[in-house]
């Protein structure tokens, strides 16, 4: 047997100082420049929030359970939680569309003052909470304090959404200063809870910020010169009735800006963590050699990730595409329609702003990551090979 080999602790590369400042005064400036944009458009009335009423005047929501079923009129006999002693009441089969009853479900109704019941919408706390449960479990045993920093940047980027970008649409404010300002806002908090505060993570958020630039900017040109209205939209048609002035296109462009979030946050990270890994292996390598190669890794990305988006777009619009097959229109009259170019202008402006997020990533990767990344100290040398082996 060969004689064994110490090995010195592998070490992940790390920025010089001297990029360190750089990338910090980058990320200060953009968190400088997010925040005179945030004031710029920031919401001043949030009493929208629970304005539309959802009852009839007299009628309240009320939770019951199905302990009986017609099969022949649909019907079910249920008893309203709270009011047990009242004993079993007739409830109308559900709305068309909807699953048939059955003993044992849980349904909100609207009890009008007569006391008749109304079918509003099945109950779906308890599946929906065993998911979530399943879902948090499962991010934390397997990605730790990654999972948990993840999880929590998760909840402050909907409540952003939620509590600003709302209510600054709402507000009549510009839509691509909002989308760029929740985006850029948004992916900080994400990105360095889940991620840490390390040159990695800023290289994967200043890809993600130049990938979800050049998205917005291609969303701000597409809508406007394809003429998207957003009034085709079951959601938008609600929104102008509303009675609230709502400009539905630039909801469009702010949707598609935050769409494009996830899947370039995804990539850069990907890509960042390919640059600092390859470095790690081959520290000797040149920037150049370490960008061609975080390049291969990428093209891969790229060429499963465009499918991805598309295939997530036609999962949301399947309903639509089946609708308007039944019409007798080409392909082309087809795509080109409201009611699916929208979702043609989201599919090819996420994946431009995709494909160019990755070089443009790997790049700063390859730079903030140099040869002298890592000290000589932390380097593993290779283990060698014996003459009897």
């Amino acid at each position: 047997m060969g004689a064994g080999h110490s090995h010195g602790l592998e070490r992940a590369p790390r920025a010089s100082e001297r990029t360190t400042i750089v990338l910090s005064s980058i990320v200060g400036a953009v968190l400088f420049l997010t925040v005179l944009g945030a004031m710029a458009v920031w919401p001043t009335d949030w009493s929208f929030m629970r304005s539309v009423p959802t009852t009839y005047e007299g009628a309240t929501w009320v939770s019951v359970e199905v302990v009986d079923v017609d099969p022949t009129s649909e019907s079910a006999q249920v008893v309203v939680d709270g009011d047990e002693d009242a004993g079993p009441q007739e409830l109308p089969p559900p709305a068309l569309g909807t699953s048939a009853y059955e003993v044992g479900d849980h349904v909100r109704a609207l009890q009008l003052e007569t006391g008749e019941l109304i079918f509003g919408d099945f109950e779906r706390d308890g599946p929906l909470l065993l998911l979530l449960i399943v879902y948090v479990v499962l991010v934390i045993a397997i990605a730790w304090w990654r999972g948990i920093g993840a999880l929590l940047g998760l909840v402050a980027a909907f409540g952003i959404i939620v509590f600003f970008t709302v209510p600054a649409l709402f507000g009549g404010a510009d839509p691509l200063i909002t989308g760029l300002v929740t985006g850029s806002g948004a992916l900080a908090v994400l990105l360095y809870l889940a991620h840490g505060f390390n040159a990695r993570t800023t290289t994967a958020y200043l890809g993600t910020l130049a990938g979800l630039t050049i998205t917005a900017l291609l969303a701000w040109w597409a809508v406007d010169a394809s003429r998207l209205t957003g009034l085709w939209s079951e959601e938008g048609s609600h929104l102008e009735l509303s009675g609230r002035s709502v400009d539905l296109q630039g909801l469009v462009l702010c949707g598609i800006i935050i769409a494009g979030l996830g899947v370039l946050n995804d990539v850069t990270v990907t890509q960042a963590s390919a640059i600092w890994e390859l470095r790690a292996a081959r520290p000797e390598i040149s920037r150049w050699n370490l960008f061609q190669r975080g390049m291969r890794i990428g093209r891969d990305h790229i060429a499963s990730t465009v499918y991805t988006i598309a295939f997530a777009y036609v999962g949301a619009a399947l309903p639509t595409i089946m609708l308007i097959s039944l019409y007798n229109s080409s392909l082309g009259v087809t795509l080109t329609g409201a009611e699916i170019a929208e979702e043609v202008v989201r599919t090819l402006v996420s994946s431009i702003g995709l494909v160019l997020a990755v070089p443009l990533t790997t790049g700063i990767g390859a730079l903030v990551v140099g040869r002298h990344a890592l000290a000589e100290e932390d380097v593993v040398p290779e283990p060698a090979v014996d003459a009897e082996d």
